[in-house]
């Protein structure tokens, strides 16, 4: 298969995927999550936020904010509960440069083939001061099915992943361990099988079942000053700086 077909694919993959996901499941309210006593300050202090793919599990407060899917379901659902929604890819945001003074951006990165484009996008809309949340998956020796399941094109080595954030003036003001995805690689397997053998109903299991279970479970996130060590962590939470140019 060609590089070209690879990358049509995964992007069908994320299409498909995240159609499928959200087709029918209940939004759930930022406040459910272990990023709110982070988030809510945040929001409070910024009438402009931007949430990027959020899907069915937005951080941002969803009334007043504006949120941009690639997922209909999933837009459908953060418009009825006030979201002001637009139907786009991160790399084309449907925005004035300078629009925002919160930007979010959580699992997105790793999903693009074109992550420098993303990120320069992100920081477009973004004003100079602006913060920026990311979150991404790190360290290619963690790839599992399971992220080409849900269509990664990459894990981040940190080296890597902090080269790219100084490329786009993004200076890391804290950091956490973070992510809910199955320590297990027994469970990750058995999920696969299961989504192999009948995706509609594995569908139904992990959004009525074990996402709830998943949420109950969180701890809250440990917060280190600029990047935390990364050694051994699956996935890591990025507070950002947009520095002036």
């Amino acid at each position: 298969m060609s590089a070209a077909s690879d990358k049509t694919d995964i992007h069908k993959t994320n299409q498909q995927f995240y159609d499928s996901l959200w087709a029918d499941v209940r939004l759930v309210p930022p406040h459910r999550f272990n990023t709110w006593p982070l988030i809510k300050p945040l929001a409070d202090a910024a009438s402009q936020r931007l949430e990027v793919g959020p899907g069915m599990r937005p951080r941002l407060p969803v009334r007043g904010s504006h949120f941009v899917d690639i997922s209909e379901p999933a837009l459908k659902q953060l418009a009825d509960a006030g979201g002001l929604c637009r139907q786009a890819p991160v790399n084309a945001l449907p925005f004035a440069d300078n629009s925002f003074e919160l930007v979010c951006a959580l699992d997105i990165i790793e999903h693009v083939e074109d992550d420098q484009g993303a990120l320069a996008e992100l920081c477009r809309v973004a004003r100079p001061g602006a913060t920026v949340l990311l979150s991404t998956p790190l360290h290619m020796d963690f790839w599992t099915p399971f992220d080409a399941l849900v269509g990664h094109y990459r894990r981040y080595e940190p080296e890597q992943l902090a080269s790219l954030l100084l490329q786009h003036r993004l200076t890391v003001m804290q950091s956490a361990g973070y992510g809910m995805k199955p320590r297990s690689s027994w469970l990750v397997d058995w999920a696969m099988r299961q989504m192999e053998k009948n995706r509609q109903r594995s569908m139904w299991f992990y959004n009525r079942l074990f996402m709830p279970i998943g949420l109950y479970f969180q701890k809250p996130l440990q917060w280190q000053q600029g990047m935390a060590a990364t050694d051994g962590v699956n996935e890591v939470l990025l507070v950002c700086r947009l520095d002036k140019p």
